[in-house]
């Protein structure tokens, strides 16, 4: 009996180890199907998509053919029912290696695209709803995993479970009706709102009521909180409210408020000079865009109040004024040159990234990225970590031995000092009021915080390019558009300020000349959203002045 069943034990064995190699080859050819024939192909793809797709998806593909050659192997001998448990092992190795792919998939390919699709529509994505998926997707994935181990490897029956899940789910979504209202609302002002952190928004009231102005402070997943500048109160709206009713956002597409005023003169005036004073006193205003130096030229001109309770207060307004108007201008030629080092890096990555970065462009690029940081004002911290007992193959052992860490540096010539210097000027200016103390400061800091994590991040990308060597140039260019777009947007020519002219004709037989001013004030967020106001009655008064000291007649607006 025992010579017979050692024959039989050993065909199996030999089967076996047939399969065993048959495995093995297979899992060589998959290699090399992956590592050397897709891999060059999806390199020259102009897209990167497939070529990320392709390295996330490599080991954990390689992993789950060879436990379905295993699992494969083991299943039709005549001692596998000796050995259930090791198919119950192989079977939820796999569903958990599914569940990694599954996983890295999300974050590496699809989560990536959402955050990049968010940025270009400005949308508040990346503040709320896309780190609300990265944190509930995965444990969905592992969630689900979970259960099919459960179910299929131990054999234990959930459908009785999910049933009455199911059942106390409907049970409690009619009881807290309301919260799911709010938060389904505030998932469409997520995906589908023009607001940022920051905006002056103006709510409609109904018919009898005033409207009310506030700053935007966060768009959560149940409220939105606002600041309202009347009441000097945080207030937290429901999103369902804030959904259903007009809003207008008075600092989009752009931060300053834009303004227009009429004034109209009789015909036998000097118009030309009058349309000439009226560009210049916009002009030399410290509160209104326009070009630096040519605001730093004539803002001594105009504005010499010296005999009236306001006096002082402008002297010390103008000063304010010129310091400030100088310290953003230092900031702006700095943003200029972090840009142009930017767009060099740029250059070079997509001359170096065909066909994958070696040591020798990592270490290039790393090198022209110091010079961004040092523009910045960032410098690298090297922390030791330790050298875990297990270490995948292919890992980089630098990676793990070594941790880098951004911080600022002690020099003063760069972008995050000038920043401050020139925040820290606004807030001596004689018209900011109280809260604004604290409005600037929140602002500027945020920014100056999203500055450093975006730059970390994309050092940390540079540091070590793994699967996203092709992505580099696009990760440079989205902190140029960042930089550009959110953190401080630059002056323009068709900021300037404008006059037009147009002859008008009223009811009584006069005509007057009707002069229009457009022009732009900095930042309608201050002095409790009446910046804007105080500053057309300045430049009213300043050209009236004038108008009559040039002994041109006008009439009354």
């Amino acid at each position: 009996m025992i010579l017979a069943v050692i024959p039989f034990f050993s065909n199996d064995i030999l089967l076996i180890f047939i399969k065993l190699i048959i495995t093995a080859i297979g899992t060589y050819g998959l290699y090399v199907i992956i590592f050397r024939i897709l891999r060059t192909i999806f390199r020259k793809l102009e897209r990167d998509i497939a070529l990320v797709t392709l390295n996330v998806s490599a080991y954990p593909a390689l992993t789950i053919f060879i436990l379905f050659c295993l699992k494969f192997t083991f299943d039709n001998f005549a001692f596998h029912q000796n050995f259930a448990w090791l198919d119950n092992v192989l079977l939820a190795t796999i569903i958990i290696a599914l569940s990694y792919w599954v996983n890295q998939l999300f974050k590496q390919v699809i989560l990536y695209y959402l955050k990049e699709y968010a940025e270009k529509t400005e949308a508040m994505w990346d503040d709320v709803l896309l780190p609300l998926l990265e944190g509930v997707t995965p444990i969905v994935i592992f969630l689900i995993g979970g259960s099919a181990i459960v179910q299929y490897c131990l054999g234990i029956d959930l459908t009785g479970i999910w049933l009455t899940l199911g059942g106390a789910t409907f049970v409690i979504g009619f009881a807290v009706k309301d919260i799911l209202a709010n938060f389904f609302s505030g998932i469409v002002l997520l995906i589908d709102s023009p607001f940022q952190f920051g905006d002056v928004l103006r709510f409609e009231a109904e018919s009898g009521s005033k409207s009310a102005l506030g700053i935007l402070r966060k768009i959560g997943v149940r409220v939105t909180q606002v600041y309202m500048f009347e009441s000097h109160t945080e207030v937290y709206i429901p999103n369902s409210v804030v959904q259903s009713h007009k809003i207008t956002n008075l600092s989009r597409p752009i931060e300053p408020v834009y303004y227009s005023t009429v004034i109209e003169l009789t015909p036998h005036c000097d118009l030309e000079a009058a349309k000439r004073i009226m560009k210049e006193v916009i002009q030399s205003h410290p509160d209104t865009l326009g070009n630096i130096n040519i605001k730093l030229d004539r803002i001594d001109n105009y504005y010499n109040w010296t005999e009236d309770k306001y006096a002082d207060s402008f002297v010390e307004k103008k000063e304010n004024g010129k310091a400030r108007l100088a310290a953003e201008n230092e900031v702006n030629f700095k943003l200029e040159e972090i840009e142009q080092t930017l767009e060099a890096l740029t250059l070079t990555l997509s001359f170096i990234e065909k066909g994958g970065l070696n040591s020798e462009d990592i270490e290039t690029i790393q090198m022209e990225f110091k010079e961004v940081l040092d523009l910045i004002g960032l410098e690298i911290r090297e922390e030791s970590a330790k050298k875990p007992k297990f270490m995948l193959p292919f890992l980089n052992p630098l990676q793990i031995q070594t941790k880098f860490t951004l911080e600022e540096s002690t020099e003063a010539d760069n972008l995050i000092n000038l920043v401050r210097e020139w925040y820290r000027i606004w807030l001596e200016d004689p018209n900011i009021v109280h809260q604004d103390q604290y409005v600037l400061p929140e602002i500027w800091e945020r920014k100056i915080d999203l500055l450093k994590k975006r730059v970390s991040r994309l050092y940390n990308q540079i540091l070590y390019p793994q699967q996203q060597e092709t992505r580099l140039d696009d990760y440079v260019q989205g902190l140029v558009r960042w930089l550009r777009e959110r953190f401080k947007q630059a002056r323009s020519e068709w900021q300037e300020p404008e006059i037009r002219m147009e002859r008008v004709k009223h009811d009584e037989g006069h005509t007057y000349i009707q002069f229009t001013l457009n022009y732009y004030v900095d930042d309608i967020r201050l002095e409790d959203g009446e910046r804007g106001i105080r500053v057309n009655s300045d430049i009213h008064r300043e050209i009236m002045t004038y108008l009559k000291d040039a002994c041109i007649s006008s009439a009354a607006i």
